[in-house]
């Protein structure tokens, strides 16, 4: 089993505090002002002097992080943000966060949108990868294999459909403009199932070896946690896994295909699965299932991944049952996609399909969001240092509420203007509450 303690080397490792002598803490001290005036310029709210960075907060714990998008990696302005709420943004996941992961410029349709030998596009990951060395950040990358936002191409041959598929014109994914929604946060773009003639099941594997090897290799030894699948399991119903064209044309062993062939390019890589509604019973009795398996077949799986996008009700008791069951697998445990949305439409589920993202943030916010939204985190909190023996990464889905694919439910602990919400006091307060306790 691999583990990635917090004191590790490279680009990675977390200094423990030390004392140092009265000059060093003086030159420390004027660094720290310079630190406040330069964050001020950018236009970053200064934190009080009594109040830690969630990455300092929870040093002794786990690595706080976050998912960046493509503005954030290269500098650059888009859509969403301004250059200068993007430089905003810069200087906020430097201060708060201590480990990235790509929202989307490491999943095949952006890495691999084209087949042949020129169809890779390397430089939007190359840029979120030289961002987060240049910043002594924990680099995970997500995903390799996912039914979403793989291009048809991957999955297109000479062997006919099933009887009562036919080859129609692909159709949009979702709404991609509805107000609010993040268009390319977690999917919210590309096209709907590939229904024309399939490729062998050698064909596929053959691709997906490729693929991975290409990617993982490129980035072996930078990026240390990989996203090999991606919410493979089943929703509902009675079987463990989702109906997928990966799952269609290989069989189900593609998922243990694409763990060999990720520990293949890069033995020293903690491979995860991750999927979402983990905190549901039903769900977490497939993610067992599933997870014993592979390891009974000696499947280098390294940690599992529980997105954990959540809503206000969700709590401590409910996440501190899932962490315990979870548990009993051996394996690190990440939280990999946090967000605790606070619209009217989404106290329903804790699902995380992305062709219903939008009906999940409709209706306006809760009555009383902020209260609710921060004691949901702080229940949270609560039960991953509770956890902290399995719980080694903590990973948010974007850095501020402009930033989420559910900007309407206003999910994350700090606003569009990177100003801290009522919840960020609520997490910081369990750090300090466990740190007074040790």
């Amino acid at each position: 089993m691999k583990q990635q303690p917090l004191n590790m080397n490279l680009k990675t490792k977390l200094i423990a505090p030390k004392r140092v002598p009265l000059a060093q803490r003086l030159l420390l001290g004027w660094r720290a002002r310079w630190l406040m005036a330069a964050l001020l310029v950018a236009g970053v709210p200064a934190r009080s002097a009594d109040t830690p960075s969630l990455k300092d907060a929870f040093k002794d714990h786990f690595y706080v992080g976050t998912a960046i998008n493509r503005a954030i990696a290269t500098g650059v302005g888009g859509f969403r943000r301004s250059p200068e709420q993007v430089a905003k943004d810069i200087a906020q996941v430097k201060e708060q966060f201590n480990q990235i992961v790509p929202e989307n410029d490491l999943k095949w349709a952006l890495v691999e949108p084209r087949e042949g030998a020129d169809g890779y596009d390397f430089a939007p990951a190359d840029a979120f990868v030289n961002f987060g060395l240049s910043n002594n950040m924990y680099l995970v990358g997500h995903t390799l294999i996912w039914h979403s936002q793989t291009p048809q191409w991957v999955f297109a041959g000479t062997n006919p459909p099933p009887p009562g598929v036919t080859n129609s014109a692909p159709q949009p994914v979702g709404n991609t403009n509805a107000p609010g929604t993040n268009r390319f946060g977690r999917g919210q773009f590309g096209f709907g199932p590939y229904t024309g003639p399939r490729a062998s099941r050698e064909e596929l594997l053959q691709r997906m070896h490729d693929h991975i090897h290409a990617v993982v290799g490129r980035y072996k030894g930078k990026i240390k946690v990989w996203d090999v699948v991606n919410e493979a399991i089943a929703d509902g119903g009675t079987n463990v896994l989702r109906k997928s064209l990966w799952l269609e044309i290989i069989g189900p062993d593609f998922i243990a295909k694409a763990f060999q062939y990720a520990h293949e390019a890069d033995p020293d890589a903690i491979l995860r699965y991750n999927d979402y509604s983990l905190e549901n019973p039903g769900k977490r009795r497939k993610l067992i299932t599933l997870i014993k398996s592979l390891q009974e077949q000696k499947v280098p799986i390294h940690a599992i991944g529980s997105q954990a996008h959540l809503n206000v009700s969700t709590g401590f008791e409910e996440m501190d049952r899932a962490l315990t069951e979870m548990e009993t697998l051996g394996l690190p445990i990440h939280i990999t996609e946090l967000d605790v949305n606070s619209a009217q439409g989404g106290q329903r589920t804790t699902g995380a399909d992305i062709a219903g993202n939008a009906s999940t943030t409709q209706g306006g916010v809760v009555s009383d969001a902020d209260r609710k939204q921060a004691a949901a985190y702080a229940g949270l909190f609560r039960a991953f240092v509770k956890h902290d023996k399995s719980v080694k990464i903590v990973t948010f889905w974007g850095p501020n509420d402009a930033n989420s694919w559910r900007a309407n439910g206003k999910p994350l602990l700090f606003d569009g203007d990177n100003h801290p919400k009522p919840a960020f006091a609520a997490v910081i307060a369990e750090a300090k509450k466990t740190n007074a306790d040790k």
